[in-house]
């Protein structure tokens, strides 16, 4: 088992597959850290068409490059090749590594759409027990985390996580709490984001507060498009009795609409 906190990065060689290589080794994990990859080739079958056959070699093609990008953050990291759907092999290869946190592309079918099918990505952030990096377009830089804070269980979660991330030269937090518009400046919000923002500064993550009025959506949008090299963290909701995660609509509508990585933590 590798040692430190461990990162699966899914892969299929798409454009949204390399974008979640690159926010992966540019987001500030905790440290030490170590990777895997995992490509998904589908179910096994006894008697392929060609065109399927075709798509699964330039799956299994992507192993050596993933590796490549991986081992310039992580030396050791390997890929493996397995042959499930998509999201069962990704959740299956990430008990097997033990890893804390999933990184996977939004979209990421590229040629091979019928051969995946279906949002793998939001299979994965609805499903997981662990954080999960959905990445739509590269990010070389990620210096500054955008938190969504309004002081819900989920919300709290997404505030510890991002407590552990590893603060570099440069590095910046902003919770942002979004009120309805007819709230009143300095109120109860406020004063919770500006305690919970202590949190951050003790890990060495210099913190700012932002208290807006609007849309939750689209207010939290507008906060991480403000600057480049920008993630946005949201909590997921969790059920009772066994945990189960369920996306909400804002977490749901990042995912759909972020410009910038988008760390959901249920």
């Amino acid at each position: 088992m590798a040692a430190g906190f461990r990162i699966l990065v899914a892969s299929d060689g798409s454009a949204p597959a390399r974008a979640a290589l690159k926010a992966a080794l540019a987001f500030p994990w905790p440290e030490p850290s170590s990777a895997r990859g995992v490509v998904a080739l589908g179910s096994r079958s006894t008697r392929w068409p060609g065109s399927r056959a075709a798509a699964v070699r330039g799956l299994y093609a992507q192993t050596e490059p993933t590796k490549r990008l991986l081992a310039r953050r992580w030396p050791d990291a390997w890929v493996v090749a397995l042959h499930e759907r998509p999201a069962d092999a990704i959740f299956s290869e990430a008990r097997r590594f033990g890893a804390q946190a999933i990184a996977v592309g939004w979209r990421g079918h590229g040629a091979v759409r019928r051969l995946l099918g279906g949002s793998v990505s939001r299979e994965l952030a609805a499903r997981s027990r662990i954080p999960v990096l959905v990445a739509r377009r590269a990010a070389p830089r990620i210096r500054r985390i955008v938190i969504g804070f309004d002081g819900s269980a989920g919300a709290r979660r997404a505030l510890r996580f991002a407590a552990r991330l590893e603060p570099r030269r440069g590095s910046r937090a902003v919770l942002v709490n979004v009120v309805a518009p007819a709230a009143l400046p300095a109120t109860a919000a406020e004063r919770r984001s500006h305690a919970a923002a202590v949190l951050l500064e003790r890990a060495g993550w210099p913190a700012t507060v932002q208290v807006r009025a609007g849309a939750p959506l689209e207010t939290l949008l507008d906060a991480a498009a403000e600057r480049e090299g920008s993630v946005l963290v949201l909590g997921a909701r969790a059920t009772s009795g066994l945990k189960r995660v369920v996306l909400g609509s804002v977490a749901a509508g990042a995912l759909d609409r972020s410009r910038v990585p988008v760390l959901i933590v249920p």
